[in-house]
């Protein structure tokens, strides 16, 4: 495959995996429009998100390996079509259980996308530099997607309506696919022996399916109630079926030696926490603009727009020289570091906010340290991985990051609610509560941060992982990695 149909498939693997993380956050604009056009009451409406979250997070893991055993140019092509068919669906729904079947399917084509992107991404670049720069477009994407959606959602639900934020997929869907079969590699299938772990798929998902339910509804239901610890156990009991079947199958879904790996461990611990910070920013932020400020939709999506910028900035043109200097670790360090900082200055923010003073240097060293972190821990997570286990490992870290960022914004919503209600009937007013949970949830984000930041800086090894196996050459542009 020659350098310029290389960069070319990049891209094309870049827009569809970015149509699907446009639609973790394009939705939340748009849902006091949908309610009202649908009939749905407030608790119902959560099904608008939580519907693709649970598919989405319950099949990644699932995606990954069918990729590595069938093909990841064939798995993304379906995963493509599946997504695209259900965004027609849910642009042309009239009643709520379609919106919300069709956003249920959408999450399966998701999670399927997701989890193989990454993968060709890997086949494609197998040379440190390369593979370095084109983390860091797709870092981007991944990253700047959440914020590019809110901008997008604001948009198309004022100018249009909010049937267009589901539409707006069909013709990039389209040309997604047919671009793919033109320049997307053969890749993965080396596994394939046709036969699946059918108990290590069934028990895995089963157990991620539960666990994402009962996350973005212990907020509703309470987080000690019987429903909500009965799903986690079965969540908890599944997961230890799925361990045991996975330590005895011959063909294993998941082999767990893949965690003797430091790096990959490491990275997918990073990715749990620094979802938990990030999404805490991008809800809480979002809200503190409409609820507090009296932005609407459209104004919010413009105060991210300099944001967006710096992050796309970093991610293209800094984070893998930094990367090919110093290593994963120190751009991974610095980049939750700078996280931290802007989740400390959006808990100072008064009641009487503004853009100049208050918005915008918060926003600033999020977007920076966001677009220089997501490249080396893509690495980190990649790197060392057998090419028949790249599949897997992708959808490991893009499960990891989806669980974190529902269980931390699950929590810090219950965190910020329970604050707000304390200063309420102390006495604050209430826009000064409603703030003072926000400033609890930001404060708490920050906390999963510094928490990201120390495990990187303690279990990462310094070199780069930038090969995907054996045998390729390493990024040493720091210390060589010591084996384990």
């Amino acid at each position: 495959m020659d350098s310029r149909n290389r960069w070319l498939a990049l891209i094309v693997l870049c827009l569809g995996d970015l149509m699907i993380v446009l639609d973790g956050t394009i939705v939340n604009v748009a849902l006091p429009s949908i309610r009202d056009d649908l009939g749905f009451s407030q608790a119902s409406l959560a099904w608008v998100v939580n519907g693709y979250l649970l598919t989405f997070g319950g099949f990644l893991l699932l995606g990954g390996r069918l990729g590595d055993l069938f093909g990841y140019r064939r798995l993304f092509l379906s995963g493509i079509t599946l997504f695209t068919l259900a965004s027609l669906a849910c642009g042309l729904a009239t009643s709520q259980a379609m919106l919300v079947a069709a956003r249920a399917v959408q999450g399966t084509g998701a999670a399927v996308v997701s989890a193989v992107a990454l993968s060709l991404l890997m086949v494609m670049f197998t040379e440190p530099a390369e593979r370095a720069k084109a983390m860091g477009v797709f870092g981007f994407v991944l990253s700047g997607g959440g914020a590019l959606g809110v901008l997008l959602g604001g948009v198309l639900t004022d100018v249009l309506d909010w049937h267009w934020i589901f539409l707006v997929n069909i013709p990039v869907g389209i040309g997604v696919f047919a671009l793919s079969r033109a320049l997307l590699p053969q890749g993965g299938g080396a596994a394939a022996t046709g036969r699946l772990d059918f108990a290590g798929a069934v028990t895995a998902t089963g157990s991620l399916m539960l666990a994402v339910y009962a996350i973005v509804n212990g907020n509703e239901v309470g987080w000690v109630t019987g429903r909500t610890i009965g799903l986690l156990a079965a969540s908890a009991g599944l997961l230890a079926a799925f361990l045991v079947v996975e330590a005895r199958v011959a063909s294993p879904l998941m082999p767990l030696g893949l965690f003797r790996n430091r790096d990959v461990s490491a990275a997918n611990v990073v990715g749990v926490l620094m979802a938990g910070g990030m999404f805490a920013w991008f809800f809480f932020s979002a809200l503190y603009l409409q609820q507090i400020l009296g932005y609407s939709p459209l104004e919010v999506g413009l105060a991210y727009l300099p944001s967006m910028v710096l992050w796309g900035a970093s991610s293209l043109f800094l984070s893998d020289r930094l990367v090919m200097r110093f290593g994963v670790k120190m751009p991974l360090v610095a980049g939750m570091l700078l996280m931290v900082l802007s989740l400390a200055l959006f808990a100072r923010t008064p009641v009487d906010g503004s853009f100049a003073l208050d918005i915008l240097p918060a926003t600033i060293p999020l977007a920076l340290g966001a677009g220089i972190a997501f490249n080396p821990l893509l690495l980190a997570a990649m790197g060392g991985v057998e090419p028949s286990q790249s599949g897997l490992a992708s959808g490991v870290v893009n499960t990891a990051f989806m669980m974190g960022g529902a269980l931390g914004l699950a929590v810090l919503a219950s965190l910020a609610d329970s604050r707000t209600e304390t200063l309420r009937d102390g006495g604050d007013s209430a826009l000064a509560a409603l703030n003072g949970g926000y400033h609890l949830a930001f404060l708490v984000g920050a906390v999963f941060a510094i928490a990201a930041a120390v495990v990187g800086a303690v279990l990462l090894r310094p070199g780069a992982p930038a090969a995907a196996h054996e045998g390729e050459e390493r990024i040493d542009a720091a210390p060589a990695a010591e084996p384990l």
